[in-house]
């Protein structure tokens, strides 16, 4: 996982008021908490925030926090992102939860999942259908990996990929269940009636003798009107 800087200040103040202000000044109100940390309210430029999130995802990003307040010198914290709300007019975060990570405690987080190469099934008219987009794993944090990338290109119509057939490195653990599908192939409605219409073909002329004869209910064969 990438490490990205990021400066932060202690805040005061808590409610809808100073958080407006701060908002006003471009600032993000955010916080930090952690297992056996004492949490902190926090300050950080939206801008500087909003590259880290282009930068890469959330989780999936080692925040390297530079807090700063006016009684005590600058500390260095390392963190994720574990939670974020945003604003649904303008989709600029309005709030932001840093949670302390340790390099030496297992840390569980989302990572996407990304496909590589074009499947012989949609050449040949199926359709990819991509079930999940990440899955949930644990591990050390130096040992987590940023995206996890699945050669697609042999799936054929019928064919898929589970979380069981995912290869991750030695210390990493796969927490989706094992028959849960991230995606698949699957046959179009075009392909369907073409493998029936090619079904018929080539099976002889159905006779409407032949088809009353095998309409007819057992033991009823031969019986005159």
């Amino acid at each position: 996982m990438k490490t990205i800087g990021l400066s932060a200040q202690v805040r005061e103040g808590i409610g809808k008021g100073p958080s407006r202000r701060l908002r006003s000044e471009g600032f993000v109100p955010a916080i930090f908490y952690g297992y056996e940390t004492e949490p902190m309210l926090l300050k950080v430029d939206s801008s500087e925030l909003i590259k880290i999130l282009v930068k890469g995802r959330g989780e999936t990003v080692l925040v390297k926090l530079g807090i700063q307040s006016d009684t005590s010198k600058k500390i260095e914290k390392l963190s994720i992102i574990k939670d974020m709300q945003i604003d649904t007019v303008n989709k600029k975060p309005v709030h932001v939860d840093f949670y302390e990570i340790r390099m030496d405690r297992s840390l569980t987080v989302d990572v996407q999942v990304l496909f590589s190469g074009s499947p012989v099934g949609v050449e040949d008219g199926g359709e990819l259908q991509q079930l999940k987009r990440d899955v949930k794993v644990s591990g050390l944090p130096s040992a987590l990996p940023e995206s996890i990338e699945i050669d697609i290109s042999h799936l054929g119509i019928g064919d898929s990929i589970k979380v069981a057939d995912l290869v991750v490195k030695e210390g990493i653990q796969l927490l989706d269940n094992d028959d849960v599908a991230i995606v698949a192939v699957v046959p179009t409605r075009v392909s369907l009636m073409e493998e029936v219409a090619g079904g018929e073909e080539g099976g002889g002329e159905i006779t409407e003798d032949a088809a009353t004869a095998s309409a007819a209910p057992e033991g009823e064969e031969g019986q005159a009107e």
